[in-house]
């Protein structure tokens, strides 16, 4: 009797599985082949290095100036007032010409004062004719004294009518200097060259020396400017001006007004105030400056320029080279491996497009003026030397 062997259903399941996987398995390296592997990423080329515009520093002849805010001031300035009352006679100007000193420019009616003259004048011829009778007769009594003919008690009366006399004598040339003094003050006259003003009064008005200014004279040419100066910027330019021998650089006062324009005629300093104001710790300086056209005025403000006579070869670069945070003034600069150098440096005034440098660069540094914004100090640069621009 035969006997059979019956396998688990299990184990054909599990066997099944198997030969599945392994068909699978063959198919996919036949279609597929191996599988690979995840590709790597390329590495990126190299930037290049940014490109930036510079320009040499340079020595430039120019001369150091300074600027302040002046005000214009006449050299010479006159109220003009009546000295003696009266109606006004006349008026001999027309408001802002020109005159000469000695002009007439106002008549006060003089009759009264002529008459006065003439009666001080009169005053005199009596006075003078009464010390000649007292002389006479203090004369006589002395005489007659000497050979006692009189007693001294005569004498001694003439001699006090003889004082009596001449003081009256004195009197009277005073009054009469008196009334002469206030006849020629009847006439107002210029006491300056300059331009006159309008006029208080009209002719027909009574006037006298409580009436105020009648018209006021200011001198035009030469003027005055005057502009205060800070001690410490006092003692900048004084420390400019010093030359290498221990003497001073000799300066101009230049002057341009409000629209711009500069005043073609160079003033000469005369003047720095001896007192330093405590308020603002500055002083005075005063300059005069021809005025043959008559362009400045009394009382305008105007910038005034302290510039050296002569010119001087001193560093520049673009002003657009400069730059400034909280440390004060930089430039970048390309050094010899055209690599990016920040430098402090220190400066005078504006040249036009330039400015002077005093420390900090020296003569063929090449100053970055295109491109600062897209560079920082120790970045490798490609650089291109821009031609030098004028600023005339």
């Amino acid at each position: 009797m035969a006997v059979s062997h019956a396998v688990p259903r299990s184990r054909w399941i599990a066997a099944a599985a198997v030969v599945v996987l392994a068909i699978a398995g063959a198919a996919g390296w036949f279609l597929f082949g191996q599988p690979s592997r995840a590709p790597q990423a390329a590495a990126a080329p190299p930037l290049p290095a940014p490109g930036v515009g510079v320009r040499l520093a340079a020595l430039k002849g120019v001369s150091q100036s300074f600027e302040f805010v002046g005000r214009i001031k006449a050299v010479e300035k006159v109220e003009l007032r009546a000295r003696v009352e009266g109606f006004l006679d006349k008026v001999l100007f027309r408001e802002g010409q020109d005159v000469k000193a000695g002009d007439l420019v106002y008549q006060i009616e003089p009759v009264q004062f002529r008459a006065a003259v003439d009666q001080a004048k009169a005053n005199l011829i009596i006075a003078e004719a009464a010390l000649t009778n007292a002389r006479l007769e203090y004369d006589r009594s002395v005489e007659l004294s000497k050979r006692q003919f009189s007693p001294q008690s005569t004498v001694d009366q003439n001699k006090a009518a003889l004082d009596t006399a001449t003081g009256r004598v004195m009197q009277a040339k005073a009054a009469l200097t008196q009334a002469e003094v206030n006849l020629d003050y009847t006439s107002i006259r210029a006491p300056i060259d300059g331009r006159i003003g309008r006029t208080a009064f009209t002719v027909g008005n009574l006037v006298n020396p409580a009436s105020g200014v009648l018209a006021t004279i200011v001198s035009q040419d030469p003027v005055y400017v005057l502009f205060p100066v800070s001690v410490r910027d006092l003692e900048t330019i004084r420390e400019a001006r010093r030359k290498e021998g221990g003497g001073l650089a000799k300066i101009d006062i230049w002057l341009r007004t409000s629209n711009g324009h500069e005043h073609g005629q160079p003033g000469t300093w005369n003047l720095t105030d001896p007192q330093v104001d405590p308020l603002t710790d500055s002083l005075i300086m005063r300059a005069t400056v021809p005025n043959p056209d008559r362009a400045l005025s009394d009382g305008q403000f105007v910038t005034a320029i302290i510039r050296e006579r002569q010119e001087a070869p001193r560093l520049v670069v673009p002003q657009v080279a400069l730059q400034v945070d909280q440390s004060g003034y930089y430039v970048l600069v390309v050094d010899g491996q055209h690599r990016i150098e920040q430098r402090r440096v220190q400066t005078g005034p504006n040249r036009g497009i330039d400015v002077i440098v005093t420390s900090g660069l020296k003569e063929g540094d090449k100053v970055v003026v295109d491109g600062i914004q897209k560079v920082r100090p120790g970045q490798v640069v490609q650089e291109t030397v821009l031609p030098a621009v004028s600023d005339g």
